[in-house]
């Protein structure tokens, strides 16, 4: 009974754990070359005070620290096109791509964040 409980155990882990999508990810290269060819929908999730010191053209915002982050951010997308996400260097974008995505947009995060876009560019 031991090695059942645990084989079924051990076996809803694994389907738990591959059943989970991992969302694409691109370079802030890659994101000049989208840029340049066509309009995306770029979401920014820093803070206003982030915000201040920069951004790329075009992003909409939605801070990820706040309480109606998804309200925000979803009230500005389109499900039905792709949404690329940055943040300061990558962590942020990351978590709000997770929650994006959870929630039925298409999510690409953006690695490096608006960082590596200002080194960049």
């Amino acid at each position: 009974m031991k090695k059942v409980f645990c084989l079924l155990l051990m076996s809803f882990f694994f389907i738990n754990c591959s059943s989970q999508k991992e969302f694409n990810s691109i370079t802030t290269s890659e994101l000049k070359v989208l840029l340049e060819q066509d309009y995306i929908q770029l979401l920014d999730v820093r803070t206003a005070t982030e915000i201040e010191d920069g951004f790329i053209k075009t992003a909409k915002f939605a801070d990820y620290f706040a309480e109606d982050f998804y309200t925000k951010a979803s009230n500005q997308l389109d499900k039905e096109k792709t949404v690329y996400v940055y943040c300061r260097s990558g962590n942020r974008s990351s978590k709000s791509a997770k929650i994006l995505q959870d929630n039925g947009f298409k999510v690409v995060n953006v690695l490096g964040g608006y960082k590596q876009w200002e080194k960049e560019n």
